[in-house]
């Protein structure tokens, strides 16, 4: 790629049309048999079928950018477990390249952008790589080191990226019909309206960088996570400078043994889940590429452009929820959900219904013993989650989920497919009983994360 981002609406809408058309032809006849119930739905998903779909999003929205790619990348985590073990590791691996390897701007195109925001290279850094180290939706990003000797990571947008994703967003139908074949609720007006709002909001990296710079200061000293803190005075508008971090990909997790991979396992849910239980705010982006393993042993995590506080009102909205089903209480469930809006009570929809569908999709949360979280049994959830059209779950179709819980369960679900990927095994119950019933942690991690708070608050409450 020559360094132009597509920005014309019409160039960008007919092939998002193309692409939309060609996924609806070949998901017909495949897709009913995908909710729950994975080895139907692999021995059903054509081989050829699988990676022409892969080739195309790449190809597509690779090329594209902007917020077309991002779709891409949501999609990169989903349909890879249903496809023929035989052929598995080939359609994950080219998906993924929407994810980590995404067509790359020429270098000239990118110093041209963080020429005009910061001023010349060499009068802020004394080294700049030239091969980026990551392609992402919006811009790719390259390791650089200071004149004072910091190693950083320079995040760059791509050239006309702020126009191609506002052709994007004028673009919505076209989006409609490109998740409606793959995950037919996700075309829901109010669904596209938060995705909108949250892609646009990844634009404005000065926003990214103060976020950046809260939550590494939150998680600053903390014995499993770190978060690399931005450089305030080396962000603008395009550019979105950070440190370094020195680590292996999610990829090395992937070949750890169980009990690495079931601790590691634990601190990614206790970053994007517990987070959100707890703080009331959370990050919207839990996939594999934002992930590191850093070379002092704790996660690194990544990427704050779909960080979210959440009004603590609609988070224990969502933790009553919960609690009422892991406790068999589905009337309560059915209730809620009326009032709220979420199903009509004119609907042939039962409080057994409701009861069950939350345990199909969050019941990893709920259940009381060990679970090895499987890609299968993840895509399984995440599916029936965004479309109920089983025989199980059949009068939730047309389930409306308010706006303000787009992104929370979305945070969920994908983390459940990262840990999937992960197979990481464990208790989760007894995790989220911290924050379901604030109880006190019963994990080493969860002591030993509970010590390090603890110290902290000691440390900046006033001396009397």
């Amino acid at each position: 790629m020559a360094g132009r981002v597509p920005t014309g609406r019409l160039t960008r809408g007919t092939r998002l049309g193309r692409l939309a058309a060609g996924q609806a032809v070949r998901g017909v006849g495949t897709r009913v048999a995908m909710i729950g119930q994975p080895e139907q739905a692999r021995r059903i998903l054509a081989e050829r079928s699988a990676l022409q779909a892969a080739q195309q999003l790449v190809t597509v929205l690779g090329g594209m950018k902007g917020g077309a790619m991002k779709i891409g990348q949501m999609l990169s985590v989903l349909d890879v477990d249903l496809v023929p073990e035989s052929h598995r590791e080939l359609f994950r691996v080219k998906l993924a390249e929407l994810r980590d390897s995404a067509p790359q701007v020429s270098f000239a195109a990118m110093r041209a952008v963080i020429e005009d925001d910061l001023g010349p290279l060499s009068r802020i850094f004394a080294d700049f790589e030239e091969t980026p180290v990551a392609a992402a939706s919006i811009g790719q990003v390259y390791r650089a080191r200071l004149r004072d000797g910091r190693s950083v990571a320079v995040k760059v947008k791509y050239p006309g990226v702020d126009q191609a994703v506002q052709a994007d967003l004028r673009n919505l139908e076209f989006f409609s019909k490109l998740w409606k074949s793959a995950l037919p609720s996700a075309a829901d007006a109010d669904v596209l309206g938060e995705i909108a709002r949250n892609i646009s909001a990844e634009l404005d990296y000065p926003r990214e960088a103060r976020t950046q710079h809260r939550v590494a200061a939150r998680y600053r000293d903390h014995p499993f996570i770190t978060v690399p803190d931005s450089i305030d005075e080396l962000c603008g508008q395009n550019v979105l400078v950070t440190e370094f971090v020195e680590g292996r990909p999610f990829e090395h997790l992937r070949g750890l043994p169980e009990a690495d991979r079931a601790h590691y396992g634990e601190i990614i849910y206790r970053f994007y889940i517990t987070s959100l239980f707890t703080d009331y705010e959370f990050c919207g982006d839990p996939h594999p590429g934002n992930i590191l393993l850093a070379q002092d042993g704790r996660l690194a995590f990544v990427d704050f452009g779909l960080y979210h506080r959440m009004d603590p009102a609609h988070v224990d909205f969502e933790r009553t929820a919960l609690r009422a089903a892991a406790e068999q209480r589905g009337q309560d469930v059915y209730e809620q959900w009326v009032t709220r809006g979420i199903i009509d009570p004119d609907a042939d929809v039962t409080p057994q219904e409701c009861l069950e569908y939350i345990w199909a999709a969050t019941g990893w949360h709920l259940l009381d013993e060990e679970i090895t979280i499987t890609p299968e049994l993840a895509t399984g959830a995440l599916v029936l989650a965004v479309s109920p059209r089983s025989a199980e779950f059949r009068g939730l179709r047309k389930q409306l989920l308010p706006p303000e819980h787009i992104f929370s369960r979305r945070a969920d679900l994908f983390t459940f497919t990262a840990l999937g990927q992960l197979r990481a095994t464990n208790n989760w119950h007894r995790i989220a009983r911290e924050w379901l019933y604030d109880e006190p942690p019963t994990t080493e991690i969860g002591c030993a994360t509970a010590k390090w708070a603890a110290a902290r608050a000691a440390l900046t409450q006033p001396h009397r």
